[in-house]
């Protein structure tokens, strides 16, 4: 049979004053809306909240729900590309909007994404390792799994969740009824707890034409279940971080890719040296690339913004000998005076109006020759 014809616009490539649509409006479509306004682009967001950080810097946006579909066609005849800026859009919006204007990335790497037990199963098609797993849709599928996979292990919602959210650690089999209560009857996936020595992503992008993209691996310290502190370059030997851009590269292929991505992997010590786990896929510009703000040739912002517009890559390379981001999270941000008083602190805001407990509010780069003592 042959091939069906490419969806509306597929291999448009925008010129200067160009629009690109943005579904969501949050910290990632403000920084996006600002990069893409630096190179003559228009930014027009979607989104249902009205407090959205985005909306402030962008030419135009629309707010409605993501299943109205009378806003979403309004929307879709008023740009001439549609992106997002997290994952947890619906996959039936894109679809919906593929229909008419070109999505990037599209439907196929948002459904993956949107799905814990997809992405395992991507990563081990790809030859690439994870933590063992298993669906479970009842607690005698959880007593099943986890006499197979064994304890501690993690109990996982398949789909939504974040920063801890929708998870339960089992570190004894007498917990398996509360974990499983905890998931509220959702589809889950259990994984082996996995014992590692940090956590590394590698953001990268492909761009329409194929090409593809990496900046440094970068390591990842968490609080409290949050992103707290990105550092570049990772404490990673080169062939393991060669390997983690290699994976990467991998999965943006086999998702027919189009935009910036990241992927996070644990890093885990064995007799062998430094080994790999794919631990999550985020089809968006992602919080541990924020650090390319300051510290890298070209941001993934910008990165992003080329990809979506068709227009070539830009130098993912690293200003100096390296760079760190420090989230701000709730209150952290309160203190905006004291950041800007320290002459190597480069301070990102992102307009939001009320600071909660776990709501990131911000963040600030530092490049490596300038830490001193920040380190």
């Amino acid at each position: 049979m042959p091939a069906p014809p490419p969806p509306p616009g597929s291999a448009t490539v925008l010129s200067p004053g160009a629009t690109i649509g943005i579904l969501g409006g949050g910290q990632l479509g403000r920084m996006l809306a600002l990069s893409a306004a630096q190179l003559g682009l228009n930014c027009h967001i979607f989104a249902p909240e009205a407090d959205s950080p985005a909306f402030g810097v962008a030419a135009r946006h629309t707010r409605a729900g993501y299943d109205d579909e009378v806003a979403l066609a309004g929307f879709a005849s008023a740009v001439d590309v549609v992106t997002f800026e997290f994952e947890n859009v619906p996959v039936s919006t894109v679809r919906f909007l593929e229909a008419r204007v070109p999505v990037r990335p599209g439907s196929k790497a948002l459904g993956v994404a949107q799905d814990r037990l997809a992405e395992k199963q991507l990563a081990r098609s790809l030859k690439a390792t994870t933590a063992a797993f298993a669906s479970v849709t009842s607690h005698a599928e959880l007593v099943a799994a986890l006499a197979v996979i064994g304890l501690p292990a993690v109990l996982k919602t398949t789909r939504l969740g974040y920063d801890g959210k929708g998870q339960a650690k089992l570190t004894a089999m007498a917990g398996s009824e509360a974990a499983w209560a905890a998931m509220r009857g959702q589809p889950a996936i259990l994984e082996a707890f996995v014992r590692f020595r940090c956590e590394v992503s590698v953001v990268a992008a492909r761009g329409l034409d194929g090409s593809f993209s990496a900046f440094d691996a970068t390591e990842n310290e968490h609080r409290h279940h949050m992103l707290h502190r990105s550092m570049v370059p990772a404490t990673l030997s080169r062939p393991c971080a060669d390997e983690a851009v290699a994976t990467t590269r991998r999965i943006a292929e086999a998702l027919d890719y189009v935009g910036v991505l990241g992927v996070e992997f644990f890093v885990c010590t064995g007799e062998r040296g430094d080994t790999l786990v794919v631990n999550e896929i985020a089809p968006r510009v992602h919080n541990s690339g924020h650090w390319t703000m300051d510290g890298a040739v070209t941001s993934q912002f910008e990165q992003h913004v080329r990809a979506v517009a068709g227009w070539p890559l830009g130098s993912p390379a690293l200003l100096g000998t390296g760079a760190e981001m420090l989230n701000l999270i709730g209150d952290d941000a309160a203190d905006w005076q004291g950041i800007l008083q320290d002459p190597s602190a480069r301070l990102h805001l992102y307009g939001k109006a009320e600071a909660r407990p776990g709501r990131k509010m911000g963040h600030v780069n530092r490049l490596r020759t300038e830490l001193g003592s920040h380190s």
